[in-house]
């Protein structure tokens, strides 16, 4: 990597953005081929393509049509929708990449009707379909494996923005801390957080005054959260506090689809009347991290990463 870019790098990193960590992205970036970033929704495809070109890797961008923010059309890109995977191949081919890392949410899941019948995606139907009746993991998992039967290598978005990970070892984040009421809040949501992601359905739980209230599914995190405010409008649980809970489902591929929290969620969790948010250590994304901290001190919320292996080791 040339100094400048080294110089550059360490100049942008944050706190937490070990030497470590730099020596891992420039690895990534040494490397011959290109890397290119099939971009869902969310500030998460930004931050890895601002990282990749600042340590000197050109990104080749693939925004999913109406998902992807406008921002990431200023890179060489080609704009797919979720069911053209010939052109997807083809234009990763075209522009020299390698290595692909899956970034961003996705809102819509794909239907074999809208597939098109060319060879690479002729190939995909099988996956799809084994695929298509579990769960959003699943679906990762099998789109992965048809990644790297044409040969390219998919790398975690984790490798290449390894600062934007939750600290660990488990700690609190913020100035408010859980009470006695809220630690067990947040015990109960992530039991719950973690047989939800047993079954592959999702990361997230939300427990108020002892009990569980809210799941997270096909929805996300802010539908959930907006739960919970109609429940509080329609008085059937109490007023204020709670707990978010995320966590990595226990199958998960690290390649793809980690929990996520930014300050978004912080501002959606203070209007739903909730005391604070836990996250898995080392194994959540925080996007915009000093922003979401600041956030959720104006708001009087804690954030507090947690460890599964604690928890199991209490049952």
């Amino acid at each position: 990597m040339p100094t400048v870019h080294l110089r550059l790098m360490r100049c942008m990193a944050g706190p937490d953005m070990t030497a470590a960590k730099i020596e891992k992205i420039q690895r990534l970036a040494d490397h011959a081929g290109r890397v290119a970033i099939i971009a869902g929704n969310g500030l998460l495809p930004i931050n890895v393509a601002e990282a990749l070109a600042t340590a000197g890797n050109s990104p080749f961008l693939v925004p999913l049509r109406g998902e992807a923010d406008p921002i990431l059309y200023k890179y060489e890109h080609q704009e797919i929708s979720i069911v053209e995977f010939a052109k997807l191949v083809r234009s990763m081919k075209a522009a020299g990449v390698d290595r692909v890392v899956l970034a961003g949410g996705v809102t819509s899941r794909p239907h074999v009707s809208d597939l098109k019948l060319d060879w690479p995606t002729l190939r995909a139907v099988p996956y799809v379909l084994r695929a298509l009746g579990q769960g959003d993991d699943a679906l990762l998992r099998a789109f992965i494996g048809l990644l790297e039967s044409f040969g390219f290598k998919v790398v975690g978005a984790h490798e290449v923005v390894p600062d934007l990970l939750s600290p660990s070892p488990a700690q609190i984040l913020t100035r408010a801390v859980p009470d006695s009421r809220e630690r067990h809040n947040l015990e109960l949501a992530m039991e719950s957080a973690l047989r939800l992601g047993d079954l592959d359905v999702g990361q997230g739980a939300i427990a108020v005054g002892g009990r569980v209230v809210a799941l997270e599914g096909a929805e996300g995190t802010d539908q959930m959260i907006e739960r919970v405010r109609e429940l509080r409008a329609a008085r059937r649980i109490p007023r204020r506090g709670g707990v978010l809970v995320k966590m990595a489902k226990p199958q998960q591929d690290e390649r793809a689809d980690l929990p996520t929290i930014g300050i978004s969620t912080v501002e959606n969790a203070a209007k739903a009347g909730l005391s604070g948010i836990a996250v898995e250590a080392g194994r959540t994304f925080i996007l915009g991290f000093g922003e979401t901290i600041a956030a959720a001190n104006d708001e009087g919320l804690f954030i507090e990463t947690v460890s599964r292996e604690r928890k199991d080791a209490r049952t």
